[in-house]
C-alpha cells in the first residue's frame, strides 16, 4: 500500500524530503496507556491513539509543492505549490527545542494554514522547502 504522498505525486515530481510526527510529542498519550494498561486495558484506547496520530501523520516536500496529510478516517490535506508558498514558521518551546520536535506554520500567498504540531526535526523541513524553493527559482 502506497503512502498519500507517493499518491498524489504528479507526472516529474519528485519527493525531496519527507517529515514525520515526534514520538516525543506523543508522550503524555503513551505514558497514560502505559499508566492505565493494567485497569482493564484502557490504556490501549490511548496507545492506539498515539499510533494511529504516528501512522497517519505525512509530510513532503517535493520539487513542485510541500505536501501534508494527517488523520485515518477523517482525512485533512494542506498541498501548496512552492511558488505560492512564502515561508514556512518554526515555533518549538524548550521541550522541544532538547527533544528535537516543534510546529510547523505554513503560509501562502495572503493566508496561513493551520499549525503541525509535534513535528519531528522541523528545522530539516524548513530547510528542504527552501532549498527545493531555490532549485524552482522561486526565491
Amino acid at each position: 500500500m502506497t503512502s498519500y504522498v507517493e499518491g498524489a505525486l504528479v507526472k516529474d515530481e519528485q519527493i525531496v524530503h519527507t517529515g514525520r510526527i515526534s514520538l516525543w510529542s506523543l508522550w503524555h498519550l503513551i505514558l497514560l496507556g502505559i499508566v492505565l494498561l493494567p485497569a482493564f486495558g484502557a490504556g490501549l484506547i490511548f496507545l492506539a491513539i498515539a499510533y494511529v496520530r504516528y501512522k497517519s501523520t505525512e509530510l513532503a516536500v517535493t520539487t513542485k509543492r510541500i505536501i501534508v496529510k494527517q488523520g485515518f478516517i477523517r482525512r485533512s490535506t494542506i498541498e501548496i505549490n512552492l511558488n505560492k508558498a512564502e515561508s514556512i514558521r518554526v515555533d518549538q518551546g524548550l521541550l522541544g527545542r532538547l527533544l528535537n520536535f516543534g510546529t510547523l506554520i505554513i503560509s501562502g500567498t495572503g493566508t496561513s494554514h493551520a499549525p503541525l504540531t509535534g513535528i519531528a526535526d522541523p528545522l530539516a523541513f524548513r530547510k528542504a522547502f527552501i532549498e527545493a524553493q531555490e532549485r524552482r527559482g522561486d526565491t
